[in-house]
């Protein structure tokens, strides 16, 4: 273990081209620590990396959704078709259609799903923006609980206090600040060490508490809760019970089953070099991840062909 960041190298035809700086934190299943680097403790963004807690405030206010639809609402999704039609059917189950919506308007990130809405004349909309399951699941809770649907991002409306409350209770943190995420949903501030002991207390939960309700729609699911190409539902189906949930700047949360968790956050926030760090992550807390070579190492190309990789030092 080391108090030392990580170093990442981008090496491009023999030559270290670029670095990168990385936290990590992985602990056994019983929470000791096993591999620390970087200032762990200190306070972090981890951005999208908290929907699933965000998910739990919501299944513990009521929201009934389940497998793919309970996944979605953990997601930060690619905008594919599913992942559309899915939010679709969360709003309009609650009565609501897309123009309850207040996330930021976008198209979809998985480039065959954007050109196919630019090919039929569509083009941005805030149910293609990659947190559309999160704001509509949002809303649903709100329509059951029959709180204000127009201030559902205000982190003084009761949904986000709810929240709030959730992600202190499993992070065991009190929320040091409160920003605006992407999205414009309240973002709070915790450290590496909140966020994975918030993770192991999703995958260690009783079978039907809402807790292992979130962690096991979201793990049946993974490529409802990313994309079908993404590394993190890649990581999922080759660990199975492997929960791992990518955030903007370069934060990574996972937990093993059995309680094995960590948190990767790349300081500049870089996103080449998250994977490979999460990947270095797995492999210290088990056997699991040895076979995961494509993803531990990413490729640099020049004209079309492999010409470096993304390494740690």
């Amino acid at each position: 273990m080391s108090a030392e960041s990580l170093v990442v190298e981008v090496v491009r035809s023999g030559f270290v081209e670029s670095t990168h700086r990385a936290r990590m934190l992985a602990v056994g299943a019983d929470g000791s620590p096993v591999r620390v680097h970087g200032a762990v403790d200190a306070l972090v963004s981890p951005r999208s990396s908290m929907k699933p807690l965000q998910a739990l405030g919501m299944v513990r206010a009521g929201l009934a959704l389940e497998g793919e639809l309970l996944a979605l609402s953990c997601a930060s999704h690619a905008g594919e078709p599913f992942h559309v039609e899915g939010a679709r059917k969360i709003l309009s189950g609650a009565g609501l259609d897309e123009d309850a919506l207040r996330c930021p308007e976008d198209l979809p990130e998985d480039v065959v799903s954007r050109d196919e809405v630019l090919r039929s004349g569509g083009g941005r909309a805030r149910i293609y923006m990659n947190c559309s399951g999160k704001h509509s699941a949002m809303l649903a809770t709100c329509v059951l609980n029959d709180w204000p649907l127009e201030t559902y991002l205000d982190p003084a409306h009761p949904l986000q206090r709810a929240i709030r409350h959730t992600v202190e209770e499993l992070t065991g943190e009190r929320v040091a600040a409160t920003g605006v995420d992407g999205c414009g949903a309240p973002l709070f501030f915790v450290s590496m060490v909140g966020v994975t002991r918030a993770f192991r207390s999703l995958v260690q939960a009783g079978p039907g508490t809402p807790e292992r309700r979130v962690a096991d729609a979201f793990r049946a699911h993974p490529e409802w809760t990313s994309g079908t190409a993404r590394p993190e539902a890649r990581l999922m189906r080759a660990i199975p019970g492997l929960m791992v949930k990518a955030g903007a700047e370069a934060f990574d949360a996972f937990a093993f089953a059995d309680g094995r968790a960590g948190t990767v956050k790349i300081e500049d926030g870089g996103q080449r070099a998250r994977v490979p760090v999460t990947v270095a992550a797995l492999r210290a807390l088990g056997p699991e991840a040895a076979g995961l070579d494509e993803l531990a190492t990413g490729v640099l190309l020049g004209g079309g062909c492999p010409v470096g990789e993304i390494r740690l030092r």
